[in-house]
């Protein structure tokens, strides 16, 4: 209240920042964290343009006054419109599109190479085919070289790299959910659930994610790279569960759970809407480290010849085919600096995030 004015003055005060806006401030700091958060972001960019990138169908193009975008046929064979089929193009659109109808255009992408086949003689006006075996040496027309078969690497992994992140992601998204899902009923309910939760747990801890999923390859007909998916998740939930039912076992003997009850909240909703947010934070590390994990198991599967099946590019089915030809260099060298950074990456944005929200650990150096 002022002297003398007599007007009364209100101090309004500054709502505290929350843990997530803290958090993601300490991770900011973090120099090591933040490229690798950029570098992630980058393969995603490169994983939905990919199309764009590198290939040999149009990005967008207009075909008898309709406008189509025949390259979304790399993300989905069906979503390439069946009118280039029926009028015979075979999938060779330079010389068609002005053949067929003088009045089309087209946006090409940035590279001029397929990730499933051989860029042949004339498919572009002026340019030779591509090299095979080991005069495919990387070149300013293939910038990685080509494969054996004359495929070239460069497209190979623009393409592949959407493999490589569906897998991390696809797998870890299942083994969070399982995980989280019995972790947290484990810690809440404690007793008899607890102990058949936990046995469970310890069951699936003993069987090798290696070992399943060789076994389901060789019992399903056609295996896919969603398969593949679903074993990884599957399989590598119970670090997340153990470490969820941890932090219920804490947090469910907390003042505020203790007056949601009082207030006569539903368990699922204290379970959910009050414990888990609070919970999230150290098992967000883990599922970091997993999807490093997961990219690793199928970079292994793949190199061994029992990951993505073909015509699929993979960096681990690249790594495969370069190890029958060691003079083919640019087969294990590009691949293998493409799987060593991304495992990297994800392993500095977990110890980031590891850095950033324990509280043992966030008030050390940066």
């Amino acid at each position: 209240m002022g002297n003398d004015s007599g007007t009364t003055q209100v101090t309004k005060l500054k709502k505290s920042p929350g843990f997530w806006h803290e958090a993601w401030k300490r991770f900011r700091q973090r120099k090591l964290g933040m490229v690798a958060l950029f570098f992630v972001g980058a393969l995603a960019l490169v994983a939905i343009f990919s199309p764009a990138i590198a290939g040999t169908k149009p990005v967008v193009c207009e075909y008898k006054g309709e406008i189509y975008f025949p390259c979304m046929g790399y993300f989905n064979s069906r979503w390439e419109n069946p009118v280039f089929q029926r009028d015979g193009f075979r999938r060779r659109y330079v010389n068609n599109l002005p053949e067929k109808d003088p009045d089309s255009w087209a946006i090409w992408p940035l590279n001029f190479n397929d990730p499933y086949r051989r860029v042949y003689d004339d498919e572009w006006p002026g340019r030779p085919a591509n090299p095979t075996r080991d005069e495919g040496e990387p070149s300013s027309l293939n910038w990685f070289g080509t494969d054996q078969t004359g495929v070239d690497v460069f497209a190979q992994m623009v393409h592949g790299t959407r493999i490589a992140l569906l897998v991390g992601f696809v797998s870890m998204g299942i083994a969070a959910a399982i995980g989280i899902v019995v972790g947290a009923l484990a810690g809440y309910f404690g007793g008899w659930v607890d102990a058949v939760l936990s046995r469970i747990i310890e069951v699936v801890m003993c069987v090798p994610t290696l070992v399943l999923i060789l076994a389901l390859m060789a019992i399903i007909e056609q295996a896919t790279i969603w398969h593949l998916m679903a074993v990884i998740g599957v399989t590598s939930w119970t670090g997340i569960a153990r470490l969820t039912r941890a932090e219920f076992l804490k947090l469910k003997e907390t003042d505020f759970v203790a007056a949601a009850r009082s207030l006569g909240v539903r368990q699922p909703r204290i379970i959910f809407r009050y414990i888990l947010p609070n919970a999230l934070a150290p098992i967000l590390v883990p599922i970091t480290f997993g999807i490093a994990a997961a990219i690793l198991v199928e970079s292994g599967l793949s190199f061994l010849g029992f990951g993505a099946p073909p015509p699929n590019p993979s960096w681990g089915t690249l790594l495969s085919a370069g190890r029958s030809n060691y003079q083919m260099w640019w087969l294990i060298f590009f691949p293998g600096v493409a799987i060593f950074l991304t495992v990297l990456a994800y392993n500095l944005i977990g110890e980031g995030l590891q850095e950033s929200t324990d509280p043992r650990l966030r008030d050390g150096g940066h």
